[in-house]
């Protein structure tokens, strides 16, 4: 042992030993009586540690070197005092930046301040900051009181990104009135750091996924507006596809895919449909449109867009699997609820047809959902035909 520790089960480890059974492999017990560890704070034991330091120091002839006494860890008492003493203005910015240190610092540093309550203190001081300024200034604008506001509330944000919160914490901040939801939509509105508002989205899909469903349908428009601003300001590839997952994630649910669609998500995903390169964006892009053409707002706004139709219509058995069996359903939608004489006519100049029958001849025996879809859309096309042109089919 280098730096011997007791468990709150009264069992002494080395403290790098415990600390990874603890908190890099996420054991919650004593690896030697099976207790659960009720406190995660280790007592260092110093009476074995100095008769650890003092046989070395006996055994020097066997090339053995004396252990230097180890730097004592963070303590409760010490956060807790860095999160106290962060309510004080002309303190809060140092603070923060001591409390960013400590978390990045090791995991038992994260597990500690969040035993703390770090996580909850930090919304508040976060939603205080973004009450008290009233506006914030364009990029390269920002002065005086709302800089230092700006640079506090990047603190907050890349110490709550690096904590990696429990479900249990998520839920706790996003609390019974949802208040931290509208602090982190006002962040990624106005926030003037690209890394910050990527901090929000990615803290905001986290605490979305663990919320309760009614929660959920609670969300308001603008943070959906939002959300498509952050897809259209192109921040980094993490922040886009952190934001396509948290649609992803709340659309199935409510009124959300209207949201959505009202906000002007749709043309927007088209878009990066269009230019995108990268299969795996194309392929969370396609769910995120399929969700939101199963409501007219979405399919009306699909079909407005010039390439719409075809960019769904290419993408067929050039992704994935998922994607082709997403694309089909959106074409299946479309061809249902809106297939006027003319949207199917432009399905069948763009070749669709041709793509569908493929899609039955591959996958027939193995998706029958999926081929089920095929067959309606292949007879609505047909019916046009019959109607002008003869039958496509027999």
């Amino acid at each position: 042992m280098k730096d011997p520790v007791t468990l709150s089960t009264g069992i002494t480890y080395d403290r790098d030993c415990i600390e990874k059974w603890l908190f890099s492999q996420k054991n919650d017990v004593c690896p030697v009586t099976k207790q659960v560890v009720v406190d995660i704070e280790l007592t260092p034991n110093h009476t074995l540690r100095r008769l650890i330091q003092s046989w070395c120091t006996l055994n020097p002839s066997s090339g053995i070197e004396r252990l230097p006494t180890p730097r004592l860890p963070i303590s409760k008492i010490e956060i807790i005092k860095l999160l106290k003493d962060s309510k004080s203005p002309h303190l809060q910015l140092n603070c923060l930046k001591k409390l960013k240190a400590i978390v990045i610092e090791n995991e038992k540093n994260k597990k500690l301040m969040e035993s703390v309550g770090a996580p909850d203190y930090l919304a508040w001081i976060l939603t205080n900051m973004e009450n008290n300024m009233t506006s914030l200034p364009p990029a390269g604008e920002v002065s005086g009181v709302d800089e230092f506001v700006s640079t506090g509330a990047d603190e907050v944000l890349s110490i709550l990104h690096h904590l990696h919160l429990s479900p249990m914490s998520l839920k706790s901040l996003f609390g019974k009135t949802g208040e931290f939801v509208e602090t982190l939509t006002r962040v990624m509105e106005r926030a003037t750091s690209y890394e910050s508002r990527t901090y929000a989205v990615m803290l905001l899909k986290a605490m979305l996924e663990v919320a309760e469903p009614m929660q959920v349908t609670l969300l308001n428009p603008r943070f959906f507006m939002v959300l498509v601003q952050i897809l259209m300001d192109e921040i980094s590839r993490k922040a886009t596809k952190t934001t396509l997952k948290l649609l992803i994630t709340v659309c199935p649910w409510g009124r959300n895919r209207i949201k959505a669609a009202e906000a002007g998500a749709v043309p927007v995903l088209i878009d990066i449909l269009l230019d995108c390169k990268e299969k795996r964006v194309s392929e969370i892009v396609i769910v995120v449109l399929d969700q939101l053409c199963q409501c007219a707002e979405g399919r009306s706004e699909l079909l407005k867009h010039a390439g719409g139709l075809a960019v769904v219509s290419k993408k067929i058995f050039r992704v994935s699997s998922v994607a082709s069996e997403r694309a089909v359903s959106i074409l299946h939608s479309v061809a249902k609820f809106s297939g006027n004489r003319s949207v199917l006519r432009e399905m069948l100049q763009l070749g669709v047809v041709g793509k569908l029958c493929l899609v039955l001849q591959v996958d027939c025996g193995r998706k029958t959902k999926e081929s089920a879809r095929t067959s309606s859309i292949i007879t609505q096309l047909n019916g046009v035909l019959e109607n002008g042109e003869g039958a496509l089919l027999p």
